[in-house]
Parts: structure tokens; C-alpha cells; sequence
């Protein structure tokens, strides 16, 4: 072939290619997209279908049992028996919620507070995370979430500090809001408290709704009976003055005058019981430490019915001294809980996020006694994939 016919050929080449474009176009022929994956399929696989349960498990002595197996445990939601898929253990997420309002209860002192405070700290696990927050007419975090306990330690003796008021609504509407931060599962608000909310109903059950949904144990170091054995005593309805606080003007005009009759003898017969006395009697203070006993008895009966919701205790030493030693215990029990998994029969997909699913968590084993909550609520399940 001659070198001159070379450029000629291309050029040929070149214009059959493009008169063939059009004719592709025309006849139908356009890639194929990419398919996109079913709008339904990706909804389903957004979130895991996996309920997890906290539980407590004891022998028959009542101390912690060590070999809680799957097939150990029976579970029933909404009358339907699943089954169990898992039984593991997990480090705890725990929020210290201490009241300090002295002035509705003299009772609640900072010191034993603080006290008590630091007998949970410190009979946690290592591993364990902390936080803690202080409540009285304000709420104030005194330490975010840590796995240090010596740093939670400091924080309660720097800073915790008794106040005016005790809002415990707030209080446990900002231990959810922190605990939300943490893994399902293994959930605690620990409350030391006299039982006394300032706050009104709708507060308070704003606040019990949110701990509720958000699977959180609740465990209650109450100061109530070491207020009922107080109460008992005189200064807590009529506090004593200091000496001669009481003596008039009129008792001190008397001094000298007449020296057979003694200071306060104003004239013939007894003196009234107020005269000299040494002690005051306040129908204000009276009617106030009345009203904070009302109050105290009426949270401690609301606090009981959560607590046994939430599968949590409510504990209530005599004494001060019985109180670390109930926290100590507490702090025990918190590490010696199972989460216990599951995949629900009914879809949690198919669920409206505010479902309150109750259960039953039995023993199948003789001897072994569980104690769990009743209950979930259906969107704190809902966890995105790799965020269990």
C-alpha cells in the first residue's frame, strides 16, 4: 500500500464512526444506571433488632451468682417467650445524684452525703465510668463522665455543698440526659435523698417518663428513717435557743428588785412557759418540718414504685453510718449484673418509637432468683449498626 493512500484510510475510518453515533442513539441503546438498592431493604437494615436487659442474678443464699447461663433464663414480652441469645457481662455507666437541701431537712448534711458519695465510688469496678451531679433548687454537674474514681473522688469532696431547695425532677432529668450518652444496657442512677421534689406533678412525671425510657436502673440510698429516728427527738420540733435567749426586758427589770422571787417572776403565781424558758416555739418552723415529713413520706413511696420498675432497690438505713454501708452494697450489686440479649419476635422496626413492650424475666434453673425491669420502651432499643 502506497504511504500516500495512508491518511486518506484514516480519515475514511474517522467519518464511518461518526455517522454510526447517531444510528446508536437512535436505536435505543444507553447504559444501563446503576440500581439502587430497595428504599424498604435499607430502612430495615439501619437498625439492629437486638433488646438488651439488665438483670441481677442470685443463688439461693442470696449473694451473686457467678454462672448465669442463656439456658438459665426464661424471658416473656407482651406474653410471647423469645429466645435468649446472649448473657455477658459489661462495665457500668454510672451518674451519682446527690441532694444537699438542708434547709427543707436538717437531717441531710453535706458531710454524710459526701460520705456516702465516696462508699459507692469506691466499691465500683475499675472500668466502670462515673459521673455526678448535685441537685438542691439548682442542679449542678460536679463531674462529667470519667473512669478515673480518684477524679470523681476529688470532685465530691471539692465541691459538693449544701443549698436552698431540692428539685430532684431536674436532677434526674440531667442524669438521663447524661446517661444517654452511654451504651444500652448497663444503665445506673444512684440517688441519695431525703425524698423531698419541690418540683410540681408534671415536672416529676416528665422526668420519671424520661428515666424509664431510657433503661436506666435506679438504685435509692434514702435518708428516711434516719429522719423518722430524728424527728423523735425534741430539737426537731422546737430547736433550743441559747441560754437567757429567752428572758424579756421585763425579766431583766425584775433582777434585784425583789430578791425573794426569781428572774421572770413578774408577779404572784407560775410564770407562763414561754417566760425564760430557753426554748422558742416557732408555728412556722413547726408547720414547715410538718409539711417536709409529709413530703418525705410521699417520695419515699413514689421512689419505691420506680425503683422496683426499673428493677433497681430502694435501700433505707437507720442510721448514718448504715447509709455508706448500703452504698458500699449498691455499688457491689451494680457490678454484679447481666445484660441479657435477645431479638424480639415483633420487629422493632415495625414498632412506633414510644411502644412500651412489658416482660418477664424468670428463672429456669432451682435455687436462682432474677430481678430485671418491667419493661422497654421500643425507640431506646432502636440502635444504629455498631453502636450497640
Amino acid at each position: 500500500m502506497s504511504l500516500r493512500r495512508l491518511p486518506n484510510l484514516l480519515t475514511s475510518a474517522l467519518f464511518v464512526l461518526l455517522l454510526a453515533a447517531p444510528l446508536c442513539a437512535q436505536s435505543g441503546v444507553r447504559p444501563r444506571p446503576t440500581p439502587k438498592p430497595d428504599e424498604d431493604e435499607e430502612a430495615e437494615s439501619v437498625y439492629t433488632e437486638e433488646v438488651r436487659i439488665p438483670v441481677f442474678a442470685f443463688d439461693e443464699k442470696g449473694n451473686f451468682d457467678a454462672a448465669l447461663s442463656s439456658d438459665d433464663v426464661l424471658v416473656v414480652e407482651d406474653d410471647v417467650p423469645q429466645q435468649v441469645k446472649s448473657v455477658r457481662r459489661t462495665p457500668a455507666s454510672v451518674v451519682l445524684l446527690l441532694g444537699t437541701d438542708w434547709d427543707l431537712d436538717p437531717i441531710v448534711r453535706a458531710n454524710t452525703t459526701r460520705d456516702v458519695a465516696l462508699s459507692v465510688i469506691r466499691n465500683l469496678r475499675e472500668g466502670d465510668s462515673l459521673a455526678v451531679v448535685q441537685y438542691n433548687g439548682k442542679v449542678d454537674t460536679l463531674q462529667g463522665w470519667t473512669g478515673d474514681k480518684l477524679e470523681a473522688v476529688r470532685a465530691v469532696r471539692t465541691k459538693l455543698a449544701s443549698g436552698e431547695g431540692s428539685n430532684m425532677s431536674r436532677g434526674i432529668r440531667r442524669a438521663v440526659e447524661m446517661l444517654s450518652e452511654r451504651p444500652v444496657g448497663n444503665r445506673h442512677l444512684v440517688i441519695i435523698t431525703d425524698g423531698i421534689d419541690t418540683a410540681n406533678s408534671r415536672d416529676y412525671d416528665d422526668a420519671t417518663r424520661r428515666l424509664v425510657a431510657s433503661q436506666t436502673t435506679l438504685h435509692v440510698i434514702s435518708y428516711n428513717e434516719v429522719a423518722r429516728e430524728a424527728m423523735k427527738q425534741p430539737w426537731w420540733k422546737t430547736p433550743p435557743e441559747k441560754p437567757g435567749a429567752a428572758q424579756t426586758a421585763a425579766d431583766q427589770a425584775t433582777v434585784g428588785i425583789d430578791p425573794t422571787r426569781p428572774p421572770g417572776m413578774r408577779g404572784p403565781g407560775i410564770n407562763p412557759h414561754d417566760v425564760n424558758s430557753g426554748v422558742t416555739f416557732d408555728p412556722a418552723l413547726r408547720r414547715r418540718r410538718k409539711e417536709a415529713e409529709h413530703e418525705m413520706e410521699r417520695g419515699q413511696a413514689r421512689l419505691k414504685t420506680l425503683t422496683e420498675e426499673t428493677g433497681g432497690r430502694l435501700r433505707q438505713p437507720d442510721s448514718e453510718e448504715g447509709m455508706s454501708v448500703e452504698a458500699a452494697a449498691a455499688a457491689r450489686e451494680i457490678d454484679s449484673q447481666y445484660v441479657i440479649t435477645y431479638s424480639p419476635k415483633r420487629p422493632l422496626r415495625r414498632a412506633a418509637p414510644t411502644e412500651f413492650r412489658r416482660i418477664h424475666v424468670g428463672a429456669r434453673r432451682q435455687g436462682l432468683t432474677l430481678r430485671a425491669r418491667t419493661g422497654y420502651v421500643v425507640g431506646t432499643m432502636r440502635q444504629p449498626e455498631g453502636k450497640k
